[in-house]
Formats: structure tokens, C-alpha cells, sequence
């Protein structure tokens, strides 16, 4: 096996040279910095990891902690994540916290004491625990996908994620939320409904607070009262979100279309309507946050929105780099766009799949 001495040897240069090249620890020439790369290809070396990271204080490692990793949604981020991470020449530790705040702070001690050289989190509902500790150790953190309280300066009322003002130190990057569910709530109205429904996910979560605020956006945009009976919480799982539109179900004046608020809970609301002999969109116009791979598999086949959530995965590693390199930058908050997927659970006309980005009309 080749050595960094042989390198250093086939280059013409000093094993410290090949070093500063591995490492980046110090400026070399272009063409040195070939010669070496080049001896290094030839040669076959592989650079112990190990050994760099004793000397750079580095493991160039990232953790990732994101619940529900067999979710369609945080698989695709997995995917951003991983893709991004490998450009730069990271590897990823992967945890699950299962949205248990207790069990969240234990993964990220673990991952921590890997001296991963930061991290990438999506926060459970009670984060307080988990950024005192991030905070505590000074740990270069992304939440993604659910706020941590957001900055003064974010479009988006931060006292509604009831979280520890230490989140302002931290780097963080989700999807829209309010407008594109606004949008499903005034496509429906559009279409003759006056009672529409959410299945709303765990409270708690950014996610959950934002889109219930969409939801009662879109009510008012669209001239509708809200009533409170129409909201039902299905904790963003499948259990539970048909346990919540049974609910909505056996009121005695029901929802005539249904918003789901993400898809794990489209599926407990389809299993929920299948158990009654309710037909979509004959007896009930469903729509959902969260579009996935089979919507279109459907029938009818499912009007959704459409999360950036590879992208999502990759901005998180871009702001952790980021940090990495500029530690006292200011923190960041980014919320990319999402689509609007119209096919035919809305009460629509089939017709060609397109999706557009979400601004309530």
C-alpha cells in the first residue's frame, strides 16, 4: 500500500508539501498541487482519515438527525444531503430521534462525541434540550425542514414554534408552508366548497403552526369563516390522521373536501375514507401537502404540493459549510419554494400533470 512518503517521492516534493495539499493547511503552487494529486492517482493512495483529522481538528463528517428516515419527504432530503456532502468530500452519520425530544438529545450527544465537525437536525416539537446543548458546545448545527424560532427579520411570526431564543444562533432552511397550503384551501373554494377541513400534523412543529396558519389564510381569502371543528390534529402520522378525519367524518354538518397536511397523513385519511365506502372526489375533494412518488398512481390521482425536499437537503449542507468556514457570520433563515401539482383528487378534470409555484390566487 502506498504511503504519503512514496507520493511525496513520485511528486518531487516534501511529505509536508503532500500534507498542506491533503489538508489544505497551507497555500501551494497550481502546479505543485498537480504534481502531487496526480503521484497520488497514480500510486494508489488512500489518505488516512484518522490521521488528518488529529492534525486538522477535523473528521470532515456531518450528522444528520431527521425522524421517520422511511418517509418519502426525509428520504429525498437524505438524498440532497448525501449528495452535497460527498461533493464536498464529507461523510454522513445518520440517526433517527423519532421525534421523542428526550431520545433527539441522546442521538445528538452520540453524534457529538463522533466529533462529527457539525451537524444538520430537524427539531422535534420540544427542541429546548437539544439547542441548550448545541448551544452549550459551541456546535455548528442546520436545523432543517421545522424552524427553530426564526430571526427578527424572518416574513413569519417566530413566537408560534415556542422555542428557546438560543435557535438565533443557528443556521436554518425549510419549504414555504403558509402560502402553498393557503393555495390548496382557495383551489378548493374555487371549486364550490364552503367546508374544507385540515388534517393538521404534530403540534408543536413550525411545520404544523405555518400550515395551520395557511389554512385559516386561505379561509379568508376565500371569504369563508374558520371553524374550529374542522381543524383535527393527526400528530403527522398515518394512525393518528385517520383517527382525525373519522373525526371530521362523524360531525354532523362534515367537510365536503379535506386538506391533509403532509403524506403520511394523506394515507391515514384515504385509509379513514375507504372504511366508510367514501369515495374521492365524489363524496369528498382531497388535497395534500406533500407530493411523493406514487400520488400520481392514484386514482384519482392525488392535487398536491410539491416540496423542494432534495434541494432542501443540499442548501443545509451548503449553510453548514458555510459555517464551517465563516464560524461568526450571521445565521440564516432560507425557505424555498414550493409547486402546486393539480391532477384530479381536488374534484378536477383529468388532464396533463403540470405543477406551478404556490402563490395564492
Amino acid at each position: 500500500m502506498a504511503t504519503m512518503a512514496d507520493v511525496a517521492r513520485s511528486a518531487g516534493v516534501s511529505v509536508a508539501t503532500v500534507s498542506h495539499v491533503l489538508n489544505d493547511t497551507r497555500p501551494v503552487l497550481p502546479g505543485t498541487r498537480q504534481a502531487v494529486l496526480s503521484a497520488i492517482e497514480e500510486l494508489g493512495y488512500i489518505p488516512n482519515t484518522l490521521a488528518r483529522s488529529l492534525v486538522t481538528s477535523r473528521t470532515r463528517s456531518i450528522g444528520l438527525a431527521v425522524s421517520a428516515i422511511s418517509n418519502p419527504y426525509f428520504t429525498e432530503i437524505l438524498q440532497g444531503v448525501e449528495a452535497g456532502a460527498l461533493e464536498h468530500g464529507y461523510s454522513l452519520l445518520i440517526a433517527d430521534p423519532h421525534d421523542d425530544p428526550e431520545h433527539e438529545l441522546k442521538v445528538v450527544q452520540l453524534l457529538h462525541e463522533r466529533r462529527v465537525d457539525g451537524m444538520i437536525v430537524a427539531p422535534s416539537a420540544n427542541p429546548d434540550a437539544l439547542v441548550a446543548h448545541l448551544g452549550r458546545h459551541s456546535v455548528p448545527t442546520v436545523f432543517l425542514d421545522r424552524l427553530v424560532e426564526a430571526p427578527s427579520d424572518d416574513p413569519y411570526p417566530s413566537g408560534q414554534t415556542g422555542a428557546s431564543d438560543r435557535a438565533g444562533a443557528f443556521d436554518q432552511v425549510c419549504a414555504e408552508n403558509i402560502e402553498p397550503t393557503a393555495q390548496l384551501v382557495t383551489h378548493l373554494a374555487g371549486l364550490g366548497h364552503r367546508r374544507i377541513g385540515l388534517v393538521a400534523g404534530l403540534p408543536g412543529l413550525s411545520t404544523t403552526d405555518e400550515r395551520i396558519a395557511g389554512y385559516r389564510y386561505g379561509l379568508a381569502a376565500a371569504g369563508l369563516p374558520y371553524d374550529e371543528r374542522l381543524l383535527a390534529h393527526g400528530d403527522s402520522e398515518s394512525a393518528a390522521a385517520e383517527r382525525a378525519t373519522a373525526a371530521l367524518l362523524s360531525l354532523a354538518a362534515p367537510p365536503t373536501a379535506l386538506v391533509a397536511a403532509n403524506n403520511a397523513m394523506t394515507i391515514g385519511a384515504l385509509r379513514a375514507l375507504r372504511e366508510r365506502g367514501l369515495a374521492v372526489p365524489g363524496d369528498l375533494a382531497l388535497c395534500c401537502f406533500d407530493d411523493f412518488a406514487w400520488a400520481d398512481l392514484f386514482e384519482p390521482r392525488l392535487t398536491a404540493i410539491a416540496q423542494p425536499s432534495k434541494e432542501i437537503g443540499a442548501e443545509a449542507v451548503r449553510l453548514l459549510l458555510d459555517r464551517l468556514a465563516a464560524p461568526d457570520r450571521p445565521a440564516r433563515v432560507l425557505r424555498l419554494p414550493c409547486a402546486f401539482v393539480h391532477r384530479t383528487s381536488c374534484g378536477c378534470p383529468d388532464q396533463p400533470e403540470k405543477s406551478t409555484k404556490g402563490n395564492v390566487s
